[in-house]
């Protein structure tokens, strides 16, 4: 039982989206393949987008096999090229491509509790910031749990050939190949699951730039992955390219190659093989008391299949189903064979149900409206008994007539005390780059189950079904047509904040706006500011809005003891209950629209300087939050279109600033540099952040030449070197080596080089045990403006309310105050 609650997770939410579609017979044909195959193939990785999904895609539909991937991480430290999201929220939007590749290409998907903290050049920064008895833990787990038959990792064990998380995740996975066999390891597992060990574990050989070829002295197989596979009407390539392009957020929309591929394995560890790494891997149907009638029967369907009228297969299948479950067999894969029969023969009758409700969001303590619909296009009986979750159960007792849907109404009383939709890796704080999980069910599974789900119980030819319908809100969008997104939980009172971050600057008293809203009624209670004292803030107003049942308090902030004091805004009604979460949303189309809940708090930075307000024209690139940043700071920022971009336009300001990625993205941009350039020449002060190597849709980035490589710092701690008199780290603010403490992640990424002499390089920056770079920030007069190229991560830093790099960046704009 545990295991099919722990791994049956994966299944469900990714055959969710396709469970009642209506298939063709060829891809029925296809499932009766897999139905017949037992073999299992772990694939290891570190992060979202490291899988290869050719590999995936052959393995999954040429081979029949059960695959899985295995991410480390949820991909939280990467970048993002669709939006604004980074960190949790990021791993959020990658964890859902990752299932939507998932879906594509026929593998399911795994993580561990890692926490992906930004690039790693090597196995033992890695490690510095990861447990590794912790990770060792969870691969060995999911070893365990989904006993692979062969174990595939995506990278070899070499440290400095590739990131550090890459290496990582190899090294993991070569020693949990032993551990996972070992009743010594990890015995805490051993009351859930049983010792596990795969026959053999391998890489997946690559060369980068060219083609792999084996030395003499290795072990390894070869996959045609370049083939076509006639039942889905497609190859293999073309399935990888359409998985891989589901990583939209990283910008991988790929084109499929044309023609033969191959994809080769070299063995690692286990036994040897002479021509297939599947040797020795017996059918397990072989393990089954009537296993060889069983096979038997399945060889028969396949041979007699009728591919024109589905429905005469359907005899055969149910014979089938009867076989199956004539046996108590508790292991992973014959209760996943269980599974598979039944939604065969679902989708062979054409049978479609539907749980939906009329809104997406509802809150505990609320009574919603829901039905279940269901419909048989056949013309085989099919008796409903009942649906039934913990919240509520529905009487059916009816017969299907063929075609005609029943409807069902169902009234749902969500508890006060009901579950809220938190993504269960975001329940408790990260703790040192791990998510906080115990629960070892919840270890492996890529989201939560839904919120509420019906259990519609069937029969047919007398033999019992069950499909697990998860509530939808469903509804018709003119543009898309129909849509569905799962029910989303959400608290009854809800606390925002109108900013993140806010600045006691010298003089000044910043004040904010805390918007407590309710989804019943207004429930009376106080507003309180928890880490600091109630001398410390005023309540200027409090708005009480009955019609949208909200209370909106405007908050002057008056001093803080600490340079930076984090800061929570919670709500005490008069029963005692607290209520200090907001809601988060992040809304894209190739995804389900996702929520997670933060703690309702901001950071409270105290500075003992004041800024000049100037305007700021902001050319936004891939998206970052530093122009609402400097708004809070007190700059005046007008983002800009790309109508925008001449120097008559810019003219208008004393500071322009490129977002991130802004020549990477942005063709208008890098159409007009000569624009920018000019206005640097007529006095302006332009300052141009981060750019990615390639693609650039522009070579000229300043006035002077220079070079993006990609070179970059990635400890955060690591020590800076600078030159303290020059302009930018004197005036208006002096910078001291102290403001290089606590930075996050990273201290940037894809400096420059081979820059022209003209350019000030005042910054010194080097990992431990690297060479030295100056191509983090340059610095130059040109004309009678002022031009500044970064790859420091200002989009990182100042978001998160870095004091020292809040300074530095303050010192770039400060240099524009004079047009």
């Amino acid at each position: 039982m545990f295991r099919k609650l722990a791994f049956g997770l994966i299944v469900f939410q990714l055959v969710s989206s396709f469970a009642f579609a209506q298939n063709p017979s060829s891809k029925l044909y296809h499932e009766l393949l897999k139905l017949q195959e037992t073999k299992r193939i772990l694939f290891v990785a570190a992060h979202p987008d490291d899988e290869n999904t050719r590999l995936i895609s052959y393995l999954a539909n040429g081979e029949h096999a059960q695959v899985a991937y295995l991410s480390l991480t949820r991909g939280d430290g990467g970048q993002n090229l669709i939006g604004k999201e980074l960190g949790v929220p990021l791993g959020l939007i990658r964890t859902h491509e990752l299932l939507r590749a998932r879906e594509t290409d026929g593998g399911r998907q795994f993580f561990s509790r890692a926490l992906d903290f930004g690039f790693s050049k090597n196995p033992d920064e890695t490690l510095n910031n990861w447990d590794k008895e912790k990770l060792l833990a969870d691969v060995t787990w999911v070893i365990r749990s989904f006993q692979p038959d062969i174990v595939i990792n995506r990278f070899n064990l070499t440290p400095g050939t590739t990131h550090g998380h890459h290496t990582t995740s190899a090294m993991l996975s070569y020693e949990a190949f032993d551990l996972a066999g070992d009743s010594k390891s990890f015995p805490d597992q051993l009351s859930k699951v049983k010792v596990w060990k795969p026959k053999r574990l391998f890489w997946n050989a690559y060369s980068w730039g060219g083609q792999y070829e084996a030395s003499e002295d290795k072990k390894y197989h070869v996959f045609p992955v370049g083939d076509y596979n006639p039942l889905l009407g497609t190859t293999y390539s073309q399935i990888a390219a359409d998985s891989r392009t589901m990583h939209k957020s990283q910008g991988f929309g790929s084109t499929p190659q044309i023609g033969m591929g191959q994809d080769h394995i070299e063995q690692l560890k286990g036994d040897t093989f002479k021509n297939s790494p599947f040797e020795g891997i017996e059918s397990k149907w072989n393990q089954v008391p009537n296993g060889k009638a069983i096979q038997d029967k399945l060889n028969q369907l396949l041979q007699d299949f009728d591919f024109v009228n589905v429905s005469n297969n359907i005899d055969g299948l149910l014979e089938l189903k009867k076989m199956i479950d004539s046996n108590s067999l508790e292991e992973l894969w014959y209760t996943e064979k269980k599974e598979a029969i039944n939604q065969l023969i679902l989708d062979a009758m054409g049978i479609k149900a539907e749980f939906n409700v009329n809104k997406e969001i509802a809150y505990a303590g609320e009574t919603i409206a829901a039905e279940i619909t269901f419909n048989n296009p056949s013309k085989i009986p099919t008796e409903l008994s009942k649906a039934n979750h913990q919240l509520f159960e529905v009487d059916f007792s009816t017969n299907s007539k063929p075609n005609q849907p029943l409807t069902k109404p169902v009234s749902i009383e969500i508890p006060v005390d009901f579950s809220i939709s938190q993504p269960f890796w975001l329940e408790k704080p990260i703790d040192n780059n791990l998510f906080d999980i115990a629960d070892l069910a919840k270890i492996g599974p890529p989201i939560n189950q839904p919120s509420i789900a019906a259990n519609l119980e069937l029969t047919i030819q007398g033999q019992k079904f069950e499909m697990v319908l998860p509530l939808m809100y469903k509804y018709n969008d003119q543009v898309d047509g129909e849509i569905k997104q799962p029910l989303t939980v959400v608290p009854e009172v809800n606390v925002s904040l109108n900013q993140s971050l806010a600045f006691l600057m010298k003089d000044q008293k910043p004040s904010l706006e805390v918007e407590v809203s309710f989804k019943r009624e207004i429930l009376n209670g106080v507003l309180e500011l928890e880490g600091l004292d109630k001398s410390q803030y005023k309540v200027l107003s409090e708005d009480r809005d009955e019609r949208r049942k909200r209370v909106i308090y405007k908050v002057e902030l008056i001093s803080a003891k600490n340079q930076k004091t984090t800061v929570t805004a919670a709500y005490k009604t008069e029963d005692g209950r607290i209520y200090n979460q907001d809601i988060n949303r992040i809304l894209y189309k190739h995804i389900p629209n996702l929520t997670y809940f933060t703690t309702a708090s901001f950071d409270l930075i105290k500075f003992d300087f004041a800024i000049s307000g100037q305007k700021i024209a902001y050319i936004a690139g891939a998206g970052d939050d530093v122009p609402e940043v400097l708004r809070y700071l007190g700059y005046d920022v007008n983002v800009l279109d790309n109508g925008s971009i001449s120097k008559s336009n810019l003219q208008l300001y004393p500071t322009v600033i490129i977002g991130i990625r802004a020549f990477n993205t942005n063709q208008r941009l890098a159409n007009n540099v000569d624009q920018l350039m000019e206005y640097v020449k007529e006095g302006g002060n332009l300052i141009v952040q981060y750019n990615t190597s390639s693609p650039l849709l522009t070579r000229e980035l300043g006035p002077y030449p220079f070079a993006i490589s990609r070179d970059r710092v990635t400890v955060e701690g690591s020590p800076v070197v600078a030159d303290y008199n020059h302009p930018i780290l004197t005036s208006p603010i002096q910078i001291t080596s102290k403001d290089f403490e606590d930075w996050v992640q990273e201290r940037g990424l894809y400096f420059t080089s081979d820059w022209d002499e003209k350019y000030t390089t005042p910054l010194e920056m080097k990992d431990p045990g690297e060479e030295a770079s100056k191509g983090s920030l340059l610095h130059t007069r040109y004309g009678e403006g002022t031009y500044t190229y970064s790859g420091i991560s200002w989009f990182r830093h100042l978001p998160a309310g870095v004091p020292g790099a809040i300074k530095l960046f303050v010192n770039l704009i400060e240099q524009g105050d004079g047009r």
